[in-house]
């Protein structure tokens, strides 16, 4: 059976010594009393929460799965689901991080962050349930009209209700320009919705009162395209003034799709037989609400796999001091054994080390991007604010992309270090990877986070904003650059750093004269710029190792940094020179081949 142990000390490390989170938050109003010994009291509970509570029904929901009745379209969960939402809800941890005014404890972002990864390793399928109501309570928070907040916000914060997102049909997906859910408008200022979606997650369930569906649709007057769609509420059940359930929607699910992985979650079929909506924001502007929920989606994808990649490292870990398997190629190490366990052999090491490393780089890019989200939202000068939005949007496709690819990643070399054992159902690996296959491919597939990325983000406004982060690398660089201590993880840094710019030049030039050249380079330029943040949150966190080391302390967390920061950049790093060779073969190669596929 597998086994899941929080990373607090992990999350204590990115929070208070490299970051130091506090310090931003105190400069937010609502955040000025926060302090450290908060925080780690609330993920102490939470991870207790993770691991002892949801982290034992993952194997047993994903061999379960949910079950859908076909006459009344009403779905099962896996045993033991619905109990623990209830704990869930009754200790207020869906509340941690809302709003105060619709019953919120108003926690700082980067705890409901922590939360999300504690939970997302111990149970991702379960973790959804709750985290897809995070998005739709952004979108409502932000697009909402009062009587909109007043009739849901208070059930979705104190998780009485769920919500979804309902965006994809069966004939299209990301191009969300070619959806043909309608909406009649009503006599009362309602709408009738009437459509199919497809994929939906945490479609329907038996875990909450009601679902509080998202739904794009479009007017009957609306222009073609993707400006021509609008955002609704559909609940499953109508609202009452009292804030009660009334009557049955005509919104319901006629059918769960049958997965590769994530069994415990009920992707559904929604059938939207002329329900009762409400218009959220402007007509024909319902991409600019939904794109809150679906931008916070995003990072909640990428920290899916940052909790996948972690649980993964943790199991193989374990087993590779346990398993013993042939000598050490440098003579026997276990001499009262027969075999050797396998953490001696070289390649074993190296397969733990990379989940390791993506795992630890990833928590400090996550960590990162809360406090960011954070200040976006809530600090008092419109400049931080504006500036971490600009920040967060660069990095918010890294996150979702790079975060996943390298879990999935992560996922199989773990597995891989079990050997047949890990092909096998009991010891948890094969449902790690299955799980984590689906990261890679919803919110936006990993190829059009990279074309948000070099396109819009990067090339749209003409490298403005990747120029601030290099102002951060180069701040670091300047801050360690005669350090030799600190030489072997600032020289590659800064070179990246330089090498970056001439590269991104070089694209957007090539750009202009064909535009298939963005997209043939795309992929390649994400994974680039993946390390170039990593690579910077692994300098400053063995920057701040050194420092403790220096200073005298000798806990062996900090040597056990430094060994991973090395390997980082011995091994994971050099891939950029690769890729960077890879996007610079053009598009040639991939759209002059009509014979080879034909």
């Amino acid at each position: 059976m597998p086994v899941y142990n929080p990373p607090l000390r992990d999350m204590q490390f990115v929070m208070h010594e490299v970051l130091k989170v506090t310090d931003d938050l105190k400069s937010i109003p609502a955040h000025t009393e926060i302090d450290a010994d908060t925080i780690n009291a609330v993920l102490e509970e939470g991870g207790k929460f993770a691991s002892q509570v949801i982290f034992p029904l993952n194997i047993s929901g994903d061999t379960e799965g949910c079950k859908l009745d076909q006459k009344t379209h009403e779905v099962t969960t896996p045993k033991g689901f619905k109990e623990a939402y209830k704990t869930y809800v009754d200790g207020g941890w869906a509340a941690l991080s809302c709003d105060p005014e619709f019953g919120g404890q108003g926690l700082p972002l980067v705890v409901n962050q922590c939360m999300y990864e504690m939970m997302n390793s111990a149970n991702q399928a379960w973790a959804m349930y709750p985290g897809l109501t995070h998005g739709a309570y952004a979108a409502l928070h932000t697009y909402g009209t009062d009587e909109q907040k007043a009739a849901y916000l208070h059930k979705m914060t104190s998780g009485e209700w769920t919500g979804t997102m309902c965006l994809t049909e069966p004939h299209c997906g990301t191009d969300l320009g070619l959806m043909r859910t309608k909406a009649e408008p009503q006599a009362d200022g309602t709408y009738k919705i009437t459509g199919n979606k497809i994929f939906i997650s945490a479609g329907e369930h038996d875990m909450a009162d009601n679902i509080i569906h998202l739904v794009l649709a479009r007017l009957p007057d609306a222009p073609p395209g993707i400006k021509g769609v609008s955002l609704f509420i559909v609940p499953k059940f109508h609202a009452k003034a009292d804030g009660s359930v009334g009557e049955r929607n005509g919104i319901y699910c006629g059918g769960l799709e049958h997965k590769m992985g994530i069994h415990g979650n009920a992707t559904a079929q929604i059938v939207i037989d002329g329900a009762i909506g409400t218009l959220v924001g402007q007509p024909n502007k319902g991409m600019q609400a939904m794109f809150v929920m679906m931008n916070a989606a995003r990072l909640g994808v990428g920290n899916q796999s940052l909790g996948l990649t972690e649980v993964a490292y943790q199991n193989a870990l374990a087993y590779a001091k346990d398993r013993i398997q042939m000598r050490s190629l440098t003579g026997p190490k276990a001499k009262d054994k027969a075999a050797d366990p396998i953490i001696v052999h070289p390649d074993v090491r190296r397969m733990l080390l990379t989940a390791k490393a993506y795992a630890e780089g990833g928590r400090a890019l996550a960590i990162f991007c809360s406090v960011l989200l954070e200040k976006a939202h809530h600090h008092p000068d419109e400049k931080v604010r504006k500036d971490s939005d600009e920040m967060l949007s660069l990095l918010t496709p890294i996150t979702k992309a790079f975060l996943t690819d390298n879990g999935y990643n992560a996922a199989t070399q773990c597995q891989q270090v079990f050997g047949g054992h890990g092909y096998i159902k009991e010891w948890g690996m094969e449902q790690f990877v299955r799980d984590a296959r689906i990261n890679m491919i919803y919110e936006g597939t990993n190829t059009i986070q990279s074309l948000d990325l070099l396109g819009r983000k990067v090339l749209g406004n003409n490298g403005a904003t990747l120029k601030k982060f290099g102002k951060l690398v180069g701040a670091l660089v300047m801050e360690e650059g005669v350090n030799e201590k600190m030489a072997e993880f600032i020289n590659p840094l800064a070179i990246l750093g330089e090498q970056i710019t001439k590269f991104t030049t070089e694209i957007g030039f090539k750009g202009l004269q064909n535009a298939d050249e963005v997209g043939a380079a795309a992929v390649d330029y994400l994974r680039v710029a993946g390390h170039l943040v990593f690579g910077y949150f692994w300098a400053r966190m063995a920057q701040v190792a050194l420092r403790e080391i220096a200073a005298g302390n000798t806990d062996p967390f900090y040597v056990a940094k430094l060994q991973t920061a090395r390997f980082y950049f011995a091994k994971l790093f050099p891939e950029t020179a690769t890729l960077m060779r890879t996007a610079r073969s053009g598009s040639k190669v991939l759209m002059d081949t009509d014979a080879a596929l034909a």
